[in-house]
């Protein structure tokens, strides 16, 4: 019996050592390039987490601004740029004159002058707000931006022709298929190439419309991620990579990371040789939220050497202290020994 019991335990710790050695980061070491940053919304005012729901209107509970740039705008994505994203996160809804508009709410109330629902309005009318009309640091005594956002909600077409060779993510707000089908037809406009700088990402039915049409975009759908990741946590320590894994992106909350298989470097070239990009985001909390990576803190929670993505809604914070880390290691390895 003990021969047995001892037989059984040699079989387990072979078997421990073999997963431990299949999703260790050790042996692979940090990728050379630095982290890819994205920035979800450009530079923009952001806002109190507490007590978010999906209808809160964020522009009313905004922090104190430090800088004047309003969301999805032309300028808030060069600041953004310049601050050292790699990549733009922005949202889109259709209008009723075949465009699509660059705004993140559902209606129009919250944050611009103008009232209804944002798709059922005309390219040309949405130009004529001020997207700046709604936000408030103090309870609306208060509103500093009212007035100055006039006319600066962008079209895709505008995004698209002001930045031709940045990398972007668009945010599909619906669950409408058709809206899949709009947004396959205007990006098949553009060359290969510079569609392979696009990604986007949305509802279930939208994105499986536009992943039919471009089979080439990476895209990612909720239902997607949640199979992926279901599956990954399945069997991923055998360093077979899930269908629903391939050619997508990941999000990964800060604190649920570590635990996930090969985390950090093992996972990211994993996924990176199907086509996957693997973002961490800010801590999930109890709500179901995420935010991103936007404190000094959080970033600092990173593994060293970290060369993953990392999904932050202060760029102008995040970006500076991220390519500064870089620098300084590269200039380490680069010090005589």
């Amino acid at each position: 019996m003990k021969r047995w019991l001892a037989r059984i335990a040699l079989v387990l710790a072979i078997f421990a050592v073999g997963v431990w050695l299949n999703n260790t980061s050790l042996l692979v070491g940090a990728p050379e390039s630095g982290p890819l940053l994205l920035a979800h919304r450009g530079v923009h005012q952001t806002y109190s987490r507490e007590g978010l729901k999906n209808d809160t209107c964020t522009a009313e509970r905004i922090y104190p601004p430090t800088h004047g740039y309003l969301e999805n705008t032309i300028a808030s994505m060069e600041a953004a740029f310049a601050a050292g994203a790699d990549i733009v996160e922005f949202d889109i809804h259709p209008t009723t004159d075949g465009q699509f508009a660059v705004i993140h709410d559902w209606t129009l109330d919250c944050r611009t002058d103008g009232k209804g629902v944002t798709r059922t309005h005309s390219m040309a009318d949405l130009k004529t707000l001020d997207i700046g009309h709604g936000y408030t640091a103090d309870g609306g005594k208060t509103f500093p931006f009212r007035g100055k956002g006039v006319g600066l909600m962008p079209t895709l077409d505008e995004v698209l022709a002001r930045f031709p060779d940045k990398r972007f993510l668009i945010n599909i707000k619906s669950d409408d298929p058709k809206e899949g089908d709009l947004l396959a037809a205007r990006l098949a406009q553009l060359p290969p190439e510079r569609r392979a700088l696009l990604a986007a990402y949305g509802g279930n039915q939208p994105i499986a419309r536009l992943h039919a049409a471009l089979p080439d975009l990476t895209v990612m759908s909720r239902a997607g991620l949640k199979r992926c990741m279901v599956s990954y946590i399945g069997y991923g320590w055998t360093g077979i990579l899930p269908a629903d894994c391939r050619n997508t992106v990941v999000l990964l909350p800060a604190n649920i990371a570590p635990w996930i298989w090969g985390f950090p470097h093992k996972l990211a070239a994993r996924m990176e040789a199907a086509g996957t990009r693997v973002f961490v985001t800010g801590d999930l909390d109890d709500t179901g939220f995420s935010s991103g990576v936007d404190s000094p803190e959080t970033l600092a929670r990173l593994p060293e050497g970290f060369a993953g993505g990392i999904w932050t809604n202060r760029i102008e914070v995040i970006g500076p202290l991220a390519k500064g880390q870089q620098a300084a290691g590269e200039a380490a390895a680069r010090a005589p020994q």
